[in-house]
């Protein structure tokens, strides 16, 4: 059983194709069968159901993949044991929720650059679920996003908290003549809100549930700029970070509504495998840069 063999075993079912496994691995397809096929005659069982498309792996096959990573993530820990101080080059993969890049990655990414000249840094932007997922899948070395605070994470994975962003819930300017109080007073107007798969709409969700109440959704719109003018223009309740409110065009436009069943707060998580080699100290220091972006807002609207 050879190293080379885990490695191309773990590339094909992150892929679900021997062609992009053999793509990322820099080798031929016929050299990736033959490996995938050196593997499973050491473990003498079949990994992968070859008739399906894509290809997936056999219930045994999960097992062993799983194992494979523990291996791969203990080898890691092995090659930086004897690595030594040259600066880390190579790709450095980012993720990044939207309103965390709103606020804090140019200035993240300019620190990343003039730190690691040699690091080519790329971020992608998306939701927290599908960050943390392409993060767990190894699609991308770090990622930070915006999670309950009590989110539990993978055994395999590095999380720490950057900070908590309140939320805040807006209504077009004079529109509520009496002082809404509780998200049932809010029922009847509607909100303009994030497509599915945005953390503030499943807190919302999730609180109106609790409350028997169903969600009314008058608009769906990607992008907090675009959210508030639909808000200022009348077309429902908004739900968004406050910094990004604060520097918002809109907000004098805009009423914060205070309600005492509904007080949403939302963590900035930096995640990451627990073993990062030389990728390790630009992914602190990127989490640093983020981490005092946020902080810098906070003390820049306290002035």
């Amino acid at each position: 059983m050879k190293i080379d063999d885990i490695e191309a075993y773990v590339a094909v079912i992150r892929a679900q194709s021997l062609q992009q496994a053999a793509q990322t691995l820099g080798l031929t397809q016929p050299a990736i069968t033959r490996r995938l096929q050196n593997f499973e005659e050491a473990l003498g069982v079949e990994l992968l159901d070859r008739n399906t498309r894509p290809l997936k792996a056999t219930a045994t096959g999960r097992v062993v993949y799983e194992q494979c990573r523990v291996i791969q993530r203990e080898l890691d820990v092995l090659r930086e044991l004897v690595a030594n101080d040259t600066p880390p080059v190579g790709a450095l993969r980012l993720g990044v929720a939207q309103t965390i890049a709103d606020i804090a990655l140019p200035d993240a990414m300019r620190e990343l650059r003039a730190a690691y000249p040699d690091l080519q840094a790329s971020a992608s932007s998306g939701w927290g679920s599908q960050l943390l997922q392409r993060v767990e899948a190894g699609e991308l070395d770090a990622a930070a996003m915006l999670l309950p605070a009590n989110k539990t994470f993978a055994e395999s994975l590095a999380a720490r908290s950057l900070g908590r962003i309140k939320l805040a819930v807006v209504a077009p300017k004079g529109l509520l003549k009496k002082r809404v109080q509780t998200l049932a007073e809010c029922q009847s107007i509607g909100w303009v809100l994030n497509p599915d798969g945005c953390g503030f709409r499943e807190g919302l969700q999730r609180a109106l549930t609790g409350l028997g109440l169903a969600l009314k959704l008058n608009l769906e719109t990607l992008g907090t700029e675009l959210q508030l003018q639909l808000v200022a223009d009348g077309n429902g309740l908004g739900l968004v970070p406050l910094p990004l409110l604060q520097a918002s065009r809109h907000e004098a436009e805009l009423d914060v509504l205070t309600l005492s069943d509904f007080k949403p707060l939302i963590d900035i998580w930096l995640v990451h495998p627990r073993v990062l080699g030389k990728l390790q100290q630009p992914v602190e220091r990127f989490g640093a840069a983020v981490e005092r972006q946020f902080k810098a807002a906070r003390l820049q609207r306290a002035a």
